[in-house]
Order: C-alpha cells, then structure tokens, then sequence
C-alpha cells in the first residue's frame, strides 16, 4: 500500500493543515511540498500516533480496528456502506463548509485526520477502490497494538458468528454419503438411455465437473474407477472435484433463483473465500447458521460481487418472477448462496446439520473432518460389506441393499425396470423388455445370471435360473399385449371381409368369426362395412 507522503501527494496545503490541527501539529512551510514533510516528519511517530488514537471517537476507533483486522485496506464499497461516504469537494467549499468540523460519517472523522485514504488496487476481481492506512501508519498502529497486548484488535482468523443454542441445535440431522448411491443410479440412468429418469440439476453438474459425465454420457474409465472405489474415497473423489471446480456455480443451481443474462461470477473465488470462512470455526462444534450468516453480511457483504456490484446481475425469485436487485436483497441471493453451500457441505459428508423442529429449515452446522468414519452413524468399509446383499425372489424381482457393491448395483440395474425405492434397499425386477432393452446395448442374460449367483452365494430361485437360461436361448416365449378384435355374426361375414378392400387392415384371424384390427385402422375398417351394408358398435 501506498506510504502517508505518496497518499497526499496530491491534497492542497490547506488540507495539509487541517490534518496537522488534528495531530497539534503547527506547520511552518508555506507550500504543499514542504508542508507535507513536515507533517510526515512529526506525525509517523509513535508517541503522536497513541495520542491522537486516544482521542479518537469510539465509532472511528472501531472503524480503524476494522481496517487494520482487514489487513490496512477494505474494498470501499463495504468500507462505506457500514461507515459512510467522504464528500468530493474542492478548496474553496471545503473551507467554507468546513466539513472536518461538521463530519456525516466515521469516514470523513479518519479521512480529515490523515488515518484513511482511497485508491485503486488490484484484486482477484480486477482493479477496484478501496479504504486503506498508510503503509507507514499502519506498522505504528501494528506497534502500538502489539504494546497494548493487541486486545482492541481482533485476529482475522476468528471464527465468524458464535455457537448454536441448544434450541438451534434441537434436531439433529447428520451427514450421510447416500450421494454415491444418488450418482450410481444417475450413472445407470444415463447409460440405459431412460427416458423417464428426473435427473437432478446439482448432481448432473457435480458429475460432469468430477469428469464421470461428459454432455450426459458416462465417461467408462473414470466411472469404473469411481463404482469400484471404497464409499470413502469415492466421496473424497466428488468433493475434490467440487472444491477445486471453476465451472461448478453455485449460485445458478439454487432452486429459489433464476440467473438470466450474460453477466459473470466467480465461483471458485467464492468457494475458496466461503471455505476459509467455515474452515476457521471450530470441529467437533455446533455453530449457528444465521449468527454465521449476520457475521458475513456485515464483514464481507461482498464476498461475491465484483466491486460491489449488486445490479448488473439480472437474478429472479423463482416463485413470483421478482427481480432481485440491490443490497436490499442481499439475504434473498448472497445469503441463500451461504445457505446453500452449507447444503452442499452436508450433501458432500462434510458437515452435519441441525434445526429447531423436525421439517424447519436448518440453524446449525457441526463441521466435520475430512474422514468419512467422521460422519455420525456411519461406520467402516468392512462392516458396510458385511451388511449389504443382495437377494433374488423366484418372481423376478431382485433386491439390492444400499450397502452392496455400487459397481455392481449398476451392472445389475442395467439389466432391470427399476421400481421405487424402500429405505436402504433397490427394488428391481427381471421382464422381457428390460432384457431385450439390455440386449440391445449388447448385455445377455447369462451375464446377469453368473452375476446374481456369484453375488447371493448361488441362492438365486431355481425360476430366476430357468427363466434366464429360456430367454438366452430363445427369446420371449410367451407375449401379452393390447389387441383391437372384429367379432362377426357368422363365417361367410369374415370371409367377405377378407376379401374386400378392407382385408389389408385385418391381422391375425382368432377364429372363424374373430380377426384382430390393425392398429389405426378402425375407422377404416367400419367405412367398409358401412359399404357391405354393416353398421358395426365399437365397445371399449
């Protein structure tokens, strides 16, 4: 940062001398020049920096705290926003309005004593202004603190917010990694090509940012190396991926606000600011979520916002289509953004939450650490195995656990309709289509058999086993379908049906008075009769 000399380079003498009356400084030089070394030469001194503290107001001496937790300098836009703007004027109304003697603001208080000035630096979002003291003034403060203990001035690691109440931390809801099974499923869906499969906006770009899923198709190698890994780290895998992604943003995947126009963020930028923040406060802890959240809206309101920017980015609510513009709705975006990334902390394993009713929305978060055995009520990999299985009813239907090999899960569903889910458990069953639907993607049955038997110890149904030998080696053998029938009084009426215009429409002949119609022809076939002189009743 710039030194006290360079900051008022360009001020006028008479501002020189307003500044020095605030130190008890009498200047003697008669220009700006001379005047501004003199003012250096008495005032960066230590004796002269304590006295003129002393006398600070509370308000511009918290202020000045602030800027020095901050490192000596603040983005302006927040700098003013909690301790007011500096009026621009020139020489001549300043000396008449005097403005150092009638201040608005905490800021004009330390700009007219020297203690702040403003300028352009550049930062991970480009060149914006900020408030800053002096690099020369701020190591004399730094000394003055130090001697002092440093007991006025916060250390930037603390944790922002403070601890959950016992009501805000009343219902515990703890981490899970049930966001494998999720992507197994996922994975599955998009590999069968399943037209009725939902898939969920947040996964789909968690995948496609680990690189299992490119333009939804599931990348083979990568997605067989994340099936096969321990629930561990395949849940470090999506984290990772995540926590290092620039393209996965949050803030366009939450649910309550719809992102329009051509503006841009920054993601990771935030991501990292928003993990430093949540990786300060205490393990093993439970932290209040909106203690947490009135802590960043006072220090860092800007977190994400390029120079404060709060209206060149067009964001709707999604409920009523109401745009979202201004600091006014910083709760509504910025906040909804902190919020959802403690969600997603939680999706990731990584936190456990808690709310002060069964179905309320959160108010507290328990961080945990990186290790799965972390999360609570889990438990290892060995014991996880020992409690998933699979088991085969003589019907068709296969019953997979949660807990079972997710690899194989997914070769298995392939091969199925898949049915709801209960509990921990995945319901599918066995028919001719989901075999010929596998077929077609080049799987056979007998793949499915040597699976179900190696996997339930050969108990597979002795039904399940000749049922899938039957169709390796013929195909459906039975069929039940849907058929529009032409019922006729007596043989020699089919008969002239079958040989009039009409007989291209008929399919197969059921007995001598009963034929099938062709789908989408019914009409067809009652002109022809009409023209026979038959009027024909369809029943339903």
């Amino acid at each position: 940062m710039p030194l006290f000399q360079q900051s008022l380079l360009k001020q006028d003498i008479g501002h020189l001398r307003i500044i020095a009356g605030f130190w008890g400084i009498e200047l003697e030089s008669a220009d700006s020049d001379s005047a501004l070394e003199e003012l250096c030469a008495s005032l960066l001194d230590l004796e002269a920096v304590t006295e003129t503290m002393d006398i600070l107001p509370a308000e511009a001496r918290s202020a000045l705290n602030a800027l020095v937790e901050s490192g000596g300098k603040m983005e302006w836009v927040i700098f003013a926003r909690k301790y007011g703007e500096i009026r621009e004027m020139g020489a001549g109304r300043r000396d008449r309005e005097r403005p150092h003697m009638k201040p608005i603001s905490v800021a004009e208080i330390l700009f007219y004593r020297g203690f702040i000035a403003k300028a352009f630096f550049d930062s991970g979002k480009g060149a914006q202004e900020f408030a800053y003291i002096p690099e020369d003034l701020l190591e004399l403060i730094g000394e003055l603190e130090n001697d002092a203990g440093g007991d006025e001035i916060k250390k930037v690691s603390e944790p922002l917010g403070r601890p959950a109440t016992p009501l805000e931390k009343a219902i515990e809801i703890p981490a899970t990694d049930h966001i494998l099974d999720d992507a197994t499923t996922h994975l599955a869906a998009l590999r069968m090509g399943k037209t009725d499969f939902m898939p969920d906006p947040q996964l789909t770009a968690l995948l496609t940012t680990a690189k299992l899923v490119n333009k939804d198709i599931p990348q083979t190698e990568a997605m067989k190396k994340f099936l096969e890994a321990p629930r561990s780290e395949a849940l470090g895998m999506l984290f990772t991926a995540w926590l290092d992604s620039p393209t996965f943003d949050e803030l366009r995947l939450i649910p309550s606000l719809v992102c329009e126009g051509e503006w841009k963020n920054q993601p990771l930028v935030t991501r990292e600011f928003l993990m430093d923040l949540v990786n300060s406060i205490p393990q093993n802890k439970w932290w209040s979520l909106p203690a947490f959240l009135r802590a960043i809206k006072e220090k860092f309101p800007d977190f994400q916002r390029p120079a404060g920017d709060y209206d060149s980015w067009f964001i709707k609510r999604a409920s009523d289509g109401q745009f979202l513009r201004g600091f006014a709705y910083w709760d509504s975006v910025d906040g909804a953004l902190v919020k959802y990334f403690i969600q997603l902390l939680h999706w990731l394993g990584r936190v456990n939450l808690a709310a002060p009713e069964e179905g309320k929305e959160a108010t507290a978060f328990f961080l945990l650490s990186p290790a799965l055995s972390s999360i609570e009520g889990s438990f290892d990999e060995k014991k996880k195995e020992e409690r998933g299985k699979i088991v085969v009813a003589s019907n068709g239907k296969i019953t997979v656990s949660r807990y079972f090999s997710r690899a194989v899960r997914y070769q298995i569903s392939r091969f199925c309709e898949w049915e709801d889910q209960k509990q921990d458990d995945y319901i599918y069953s066995v028919s001719a289509r989901s075999l010929k639907r596998a077929g077609e993607q080049g799987l056979k049955a007998e793949q499915l058999l040597a699976m179900l038997v190696k996997y339930t110890n050969g108990t597979v149904p002795p039904a399940m086993v000749k049922a899938l030998k039957r169709w390796e080696e013929h195909g459906a053998e039975a069929r039940v379908e849907n058929l529009l029938v032409l019922r006729v009084s007596k043989p020699e009426v089919m008969e002239e049906m079958r040989s009039s215009k009409a007989g291209k429409f008929l399919g197969e002949l059921l007995s001598p008075t009963a034929v099938t119609v062709k789908s989408g022809a019914i009409e067809k076939v009652m002109a022809a009769l009409a023209e026979l002189g038959l009027l024909a009743e369809v029943k339903e």
